[in-house]
Formats: C-alpha cells, sequence, structure tokens
C-alpha cells in the first residue's frame, strides 16, 4: 500500500503543483506585456487563462499534501525531521500562493481588463497598480503598472517556486533515510 500512496503522491505533485509553478512563473512576464499595449486581446486571454491554471491547480493540489500524509503515516515516518520540515515548508508556500500571488494576479488581471476597452483614463483601485494615459498619445489609453507590482508578483512567485524546489529536495535526499540516498 505504501508503494500505491507514494506513486499517487509524486503523480499528484507534478500534475498539480508542476502547471501552477510554470503558469505563475509566466504571470509576471505576461502581465508586463499586457499592460504595455492595453489593445492587445492576446495578451489579455493569455494573462487570463494563466491566472486560471494557477487557481485551478492550486485546488487540485490540495491531494499533494493528503497523499503525502497517507504515505508518510505507511511508511511510519512521521515524526521524523525531514517530514515535518516539508510539510511546514508545503504549509507556507500555499500561504504564499493563496495570500500573495493569486490575489495579486487578479489585482494585474482586473487592471489589464480595466484598460482594454476605455478610451480615458480608468483608475483601478489597488495600492500596486495604476492607470495613466501614456504621454503623447491622448487619444489611446495606456495602462502603467507600478513597476513594483509585477516585480514583487515575480518576487512570491519566485519564493513559492523555492519552497517547492526545497520540499522536493527534501523528500528526494530525506535526511537519515535508509535507503541509501
Amino acid at each position: 500500500m505504501t508503494k500505491f500512496f507514494l506513486v499517487l503522491h509524486v503523480l499528484a505533485a507534478i500534475v498539480a503543483v508542476g502547471p501552477v509553478t510554470v503558469a505563475a512563473s509566466m504571470f509576471p512576464p505576461g502581465a508586463r506585456r499586457a499592460l504595455a499595449d492595453p489593445g492587445d486581446q492576446r495578451a489579455a486571454e493569455t494573462l487570463r487563462l494563466l491566472h486560471r491554471i494557477c487557481r485551478v491547480y492550486a485546488g487540485l493540489g490540495i491531494a499533494v499534501p493528503v497523499l503525502g500524509f497517507a504515505t508518510a503515516m505507511s511508511m511510519g515516518v512521521l515524526s521524523d525531521a525531514w517530514l515535518i520540515a516539508s510539510m511546514a515548508l508545503t504549509g507556507i508556500a500555499a500561504a504564499v500562493l493563496l495570500a500573495l500571488v493569486l490575489p495579486r494576479q487578479e489585482e494585474l488581471l482586473e487592471a489589464v481588463e480595466a484598460g482594454a476597452g476605455t478610451d480615458a483614463t480608468t483608475e483601478v483601485a489597488t495600492t500596486e497598480v495604476a492607470t495613466t494615459v501614456t504621454a503623447g498619445a491622448a487619444a489611446t489609453t495606456g495602462i502603467a503598472a507600478n513597476p513594483r507590482a509585477t516585480v514583487r508578483l515575480a518576487m512570491f512567485t519566485g519564493i513559492f517556486n523555492l519552497l517547492w524546489a526545497t520540499v522536493t529536495i527534501l523528500m528526494i535526499v530525506r535526511p537519515g533515510s535508509t535507503t541509501g540516498a
């Protein structure tokens, strides 16, 4: 039964966490492109897709710690330090995704969508995204995101990815393992 839980745990990690890490990493540069050219519908659609991938696979990602816990129980390693550290880091990664990454993606997506069909300056109610009319193009609307908005999102995404990489390393190396790893 242990091998069955382990296989499901690893598959869930690959299928659920992998897409979130990639899509979340692609979002900040995509947001910069979309904000630089508010008329680019393809850029806005790409952002919507990336955000949807992050939301959906974040929900599916709950299977990873659930199956990991079942695997650890069947292996009898629930009290091992490497596993406790992995569980704590997994919780922190989930908190970073839910509290810092996804909300900022939504704010940037709203800013892009707000600027897509307007002819005048629009204000977006957020501290990190500002809308302005581009200089020299009074007839068109240009959305200039506060550079810190996409930079902060990229930073939080990097932290999320680093936490998952650390968990993966702990799962492979397993300090004190008797399997020779």
